[in-house]
């Protein structure tokens, strides 16, 4: 891995972190040669601080540490990708990541999206969206309508209809999805739980 340090003035690249898990963008520092190769060697993402003036490995104080699982050079040779696995928040803040985001799995990016578009529609006039009717008809309502769901899935499972069976699959984690925001949860909860149990199988 060839790595264009003489390309700034002060010899250093920008190096993106990434969660090697949730693909999350983490945070954004700056490496010298010796900080790649510490980082290489101890396998926690260490990067050269401008402020400091030296070496400095995430984690060394906080111990919110980023262990390292990969690198990358772009295709200009002068800025890094790194995948590590965070231990607890990244930003000194104390959020998960820089940008204040959420470090959270999705299995599927449109997902997560969904979950987005629902947050936003569960306050919106209920005679402007079919998911805040839902919401403004109440938890009994939203529950109902997941069974309901629930039933026309099995229903089409006993047949052969393709089509049939994924739009009636797709009702179905649609309307999940509004019931754990009614509930107040995400998808990513759920994952969590089912994590731990694989973990354990």
């Amino acid at each position: 891995m060839t790595i264009n340090f003489s390309k700034y003035p002060d010899g250093l690249v920008p190096a993106i972190v990434q969660d090697a898990n949730t693909k999350s963008v983490l945070m954004l520092g700056y490496m010298n040669q010796a900080a790649v190769d510490v980082t290489l060697i101890q396998k926690k993402v260490t990067f050269y601080s401008r402020s400091k003036s030296r070496l400095w490995t995430k984690g060394e104080e906080s111990g919110n540490f980023l262990n390292f699982v990969s690198m990358r050079v772009d295709c200009d040779q002068d800025s890094l990708l790194i995948q590590a696995i965070p231990v607890g928040p990244v930003c000194h803040t104390g959020a998960d990541t820089c940008w204040g985001t959420e470090n959270t799995i999705s299995s599927n990016p449109f997902l997560a999206t969904l979950e987005e578009v629902i947050a936003q529609r569960k306050t919106a006039a209920a005679d402007t969206s079919y998911v805040a009717s839902l919401f403004a008809k109440g938890i009994n309502k939203i529950a109902q309508k997941v069974g309901e769901e629930s039933v026309e899935l099995v229903i089409e499972a006993k047949d052969n209809n393709e089509k049939l069976f994924l739009d009636e699959a797709a009702d179905l984690l649609f309307h999940y999805l509004i019931l754990l925001q009614a509930k107040g949860y995400r998808l990513n909860e759920v994952v969590s739980i089912l994590e731990k149990r694989h973990k354990l199988v």
